[in-house]
C-alpha cells in the first residue's frame, strides 16, 4: 500500500484513518487474488484528498495504479455522467422530472413505456423491463429508444434496479442537446476543470485499468466497456461507458458536496442535488433511493459498480471516499468486493 500526501488539517485525521482501513482491506483482496488491485481516495471539503493503492492495475503486472489510473467505473457512470447532465438538462430547461419520456422522442410510437417520466426513471420506479439485451435490436430499423418505450411495464411504481431507464436518459440528454453523450460529458468535465473522466474507447495502456478475460486464450477488455448493452451501444450509454480517475472522482465528490450548500462550480444544482439525496422510494428498513443514488439509515450518499467500483458521500460531515478496483478481471462473482464495501460503510457509521 503507498498513500500520496495531502494537505494536513482537522479533516485530515478521517481521511488518513480511512486509507489505512480500505488500503488494508484492499491489500487483502490483492493477497487472496481476489482483484489486481485497486485506488482508494478519501477526503472531505476542503481538506484532502489522502489516496492509497494496492496491487497492479493489471493480472500479473508490475505497474502499480495511482490517482491517475484510469478505470471502466460501470454503473457508477448513472451517478457521475447521466445524473449530473439530466441535473444540468433541468437546470436549463430542457427536461422536466415530471414528463413522460416519450415527450422527447417524437417519432415514438404509443406504448406502455411512453408514460415513464424521468423521475420515475431515476429513482428506479419505472417499471420498465429489469433485463436489457440491447442485441436483439440489431438489425431492426426502428430507433432504439423507441422499441425500449414501446415494451411493457411490469410493476410500476415498485423499486427495481433497472439499466434500461438510464440507456433511455442517455439517448433523451443527447436528443434535447443535439450533441452526443460522450461530447456532453466533456463539455462537463471541461466546464468543471475536471480531467480523467470520460468514455471510452480509450487508448490501452500502463495507465488504464483492464477488465475482464471472456474468453481462455483471448485478451481481457482493455480500454473497451465491460458492460455488453453499452458496448451495443458503441460503448456511450447512460448505464455504463464512463472511464474515470479516483483523481477525478474525488474532485467531483468535492464539488457535489459544496454545490449542496449552494458553493462551487455545481451550485446551480443545489436543489436538484437536495432532491436527489432526500430518500423517494423505500428498498428496505436501512436503505431508499433518491434521484439516482442510494441512501442508507445514517445519510450515507452512495453508489456501487459491477466492475468494482464505489463512490460514498456523507453531506452531514461533507466526507466521501471513492473506492476504484477492476475485481472484475478474476471473474463475475467479485469475491471479497462486499467486505471491501463493508468496510467503506463502516466508515462512515
Amino acid at each position: 500500500m503507498s498513500d500520496v500526501p495531502a494537505p494536513v488539517g482537522r479533516t485530515r485525521i478521517w481521511a488518513d484513518m480511512a486509507v489505512d482501513a480500505m488500503g488494508a482491506a484492499l491489500d487483502r483482496m490483492v493477497e487472496n487474488g481476489q482483484t489486481p488491485g485497486g485506488v482508494i481516495a478519501a477526503g472531505s471539503i476542503g481538506a484532502g484528498p489522502v489516496y492509497a493503492a494496492a496491487g497492479a492495475t493489471a493480472p500479473g503486472g508490475a505497474i502499480r495504479p495511482g490517482p491517475s489510473t484510469l478505470y471502466d467505473v460501470a454503473s457508477l457512470t448513472k451517478v457521475v455522467a447521466t445524473w449530473p447532465l439530466v441535473g444540468d438538462a433541468v437546470v436549463r430547461g430542457l427536461v422536466d422530472l415530471d414528463t413522460p419520456v416519450s415527450a422527447y422522442f417524437s417519432t415514438a410510437a404509443p406504448g406502455e413505456g411512453g408514460g415513464v417520466t424521468v423521475r420515475e426513471i431515476l429513482t428506479h420506479s419505472s417499471g420498465l423491463m429489469p433485463s436489457t439485451r440491447l442485441d436483439r435490436y440489431i438489425g431492426e430499423t426502428r430507433d432504439v429508444a423507441e422499441a425500449i418505450l414501446s415494451e411493457p411495464l411490469t410493476g410500476s411504481g415498485e423499486h427495481r434496479y433497472i439499466n434500461r431507464g438510464f440507456i433511455l436518459l442517455g439517448l433523451l440528454l443527447a436528443r434535447v442537446a443535439d450533441r452526443p453523450l460522450y461530447d456532453l460529458l466533456d463539455g462537463f468535465s471541461h466546464d468543471l476543470g475536471l480531467s480523467g473522466l470520460q468514455y471510452g474507447p480509450l487508448p490501452r495502456g500502463e495507465n488504464v485499468a483492464p477488465t475482464e478475460r471472456r474468453l481462455v486464450g483471448g485478451e481481457p477488455m482493455h480500454g473497451v466497456v465491460h458492460d455488453e448493452n453499452a458496448h451495443t451501444l458503441g460503448g456511450v450509454a447512460g448505464h455504463a461507458g464512463v472511464f474515470a480517475t479516483a483523481e477525478a472522482l474525488a474532485e467531483l465528490a468535492g464539488l457535489l458536496l459544496e454545490a449542496r450548500d449552494g458553493k462551487g462550480g455545481l451550485a446551480a444544482l443545489s436543489g436538484y442535488i437536495d432532491d436527489s439525496w432526500s430518500s423517494a422510494i423505500r428498498i428496505d428498513d436501512v436503505t431508499g433511493r433518491g434521484l439516482a443514488w442510494l441512501i442508507s439509515k445514517e445519510g450515507l450518499v452512495y453508489h456501487h459498480g459491477f466492475t468494482g467500483t464505489s463512490l460514498y458521500l456523507h453531506p452531514g460531515s461533507g466526507r466521501y471516499l471513492v473506492v476504484l478496483t477492476n475485481a472484475i478481471a478474476y471473474g463475475r462473482e467479485r469475491a471479497g468486493l462486499s467486505e471491501l464495501r463493508k468496510v467503506a460503510a463502516d466508515l462512515f457509521a
